[in-house]
């Protein structure tokens, strides 16, 4: 296998891709299957043209996107953008798809990872973001995932555990990212509720509806992020909040929890404080340390961090920063946040300025530039 020449004609088979119509991101996902699938073909079967071959396996995957993508799209159509409260319509084969791709034959990272692309439309580069790994090492796994799975019987579907993760990180995506699909996540957990008596899928439904109700108030006009303690809490629904903690108290009473009744908890504690000063961090910290120890998450980690900042004054918060590995996304931002409510405002600006460079989107990096600046300009003053 001639790496070299693999890099060499990336450039080219790009731009065919593009010239045929391909938008820029499209082409470079399909380009990136073509290489993987290039790594796994062609040292038992090297063919003739590389370039042409590269160029027809790649506008195939642009091809089979293209038409998922179609396919999600029309189902989004059929929903309005805000999910109306109640019971949830006849079960329509979408959810039966998340299913079928959680395939017993796969890890649950992979069939997370495989039907994320396959069937919630997400890119390989917004699956890797959600795994904070790079995007080759996700394409690989979804190609891997999809060698597996080829020419098996889907008749033995996955397990719920792995479909709600899956639809957890595509409301996440359609929470906080560039496509839209938290609507069509929640309709589909809706879904599942109805059809399962399980807690974790209430959890989840509560978790969904509590954040979502917040939608509203996390922009500003101009696109900007405004931070959950400066929202203006009178632009969130009241009702989707009332929904939300209904589904949880319920799904707690049954004495079975699971990270995402604990992280509904959380949220409806943000969610039942009137102002951002009458937040019960106490309380706060301590679904965090029951959601610690279920996950054991470096993020979930993180996030104690700020909370311990909040209950216990920003230097405890410092002190549960500092056994986290400074590497982990939006470390920088936590400790700069911490650092400014202990009064080390250069220390803070410059960790805004840090996290800023770091930021996986625009309007997370021009927030903490701009907050960079902020301080910078109250030092001068």
């Amino acid at each position: 296998m001639n790496e070299v020449l693999l890099r060499s004609l990336t450039p080219s088979v790009l731009g065919i891709l593009v010239r045929r119509g391909a938008d820029f991101a499209a082409a470079e996902d399909a380009v990136q299957d073509a290489l993987v699938e290039a790594v796994r073909v062609w040292p038992a079967d090297p063919p003739r043209d590389p370039k042409g071959w590269l160029v027809t396996v790649a506008w195939r995957r642009f091809l089979d996107a293209a038409r998922a993508d179609t396919a999600r799209r029309r189902r989004e159509d059929l929903v309005d953008e805000e999910p109306a409260p109640g019971p949830a319509p006849a079960v329509d084969d979408t959810l039966q798809l998340y299913f079928l791709c959680a395939h017993p034959s796969l890890t649950p990272s992979s069939a997370v990872a495989l039907t994320l692309r396959a069937v919630g439309g997400l890119t390989t580069r917004q699956i890797a973001k959600a795994y904070l790994v790079p995007e080759a090492t996700m394409a690989q796994r979804i190609s891997r995932a999809k060698r597996t799975v080829s020419g098996v019987r889907f008749d033995q579907p996955g397990d719920v555990a792995t479909v709600l993760r899956v639809l957890y990180l595509v409301f996440n995506e359609g929470y906080s990212g560039d496509v839209d699909l938290a609507a069509e996540a929640i309709r589909l957990t809706r879904q599942l509720a109805a059809a399962i008596d399980h807690p974790e899928v209430a959890g989840l439904l509560a978790l969904m509806l509590l954040h979502h109700a917040r939608r509203a108030a996390r922009t500003a006009p101009d696109g900007s992020l405004i931070p959950l303690a400066e929202q203006d809490r009178r632009r969130w629904d009241t009702t989707s909040i009332a929904e939300g903690v209904a589904i949880l108290q319920a799904a707690l009473a049954r004495d079975q929890l699971g990270e995402f009744q604990a992280q509904a908890a959380i949220a409806a504690l943000h969610a039942d404080a009137p102002t951002a000063e009458e937040t019960d961090w106490v309380q706060i910290v301590e679904w965090y340390d029951e959601l610690t120890r279920l996950t054991d998450s470096p993020v979930v980690r993180l996030n104690r961090a700020v909370a311990v900042g909040q209950a216990d004054g920003p230097r405890a918060g410092l002190a549960a920063l500092a056994a986290l590995d400074d590497s982990l996304p939006r470390h920088a931002a936590v400790a700069a946040y911490l650092h400014e409510r202990d009064g080390n405002l250069a220390t803070a600006a410059r960790l805004y300025a840090e996290a800023a460079q770091k930021a996986p989107d625009l309007a997370e990096r021009d927030h903490l530039t701009r907050q960079a600046a902020r301080l910078n300009t109250r030092r001068c003053h």
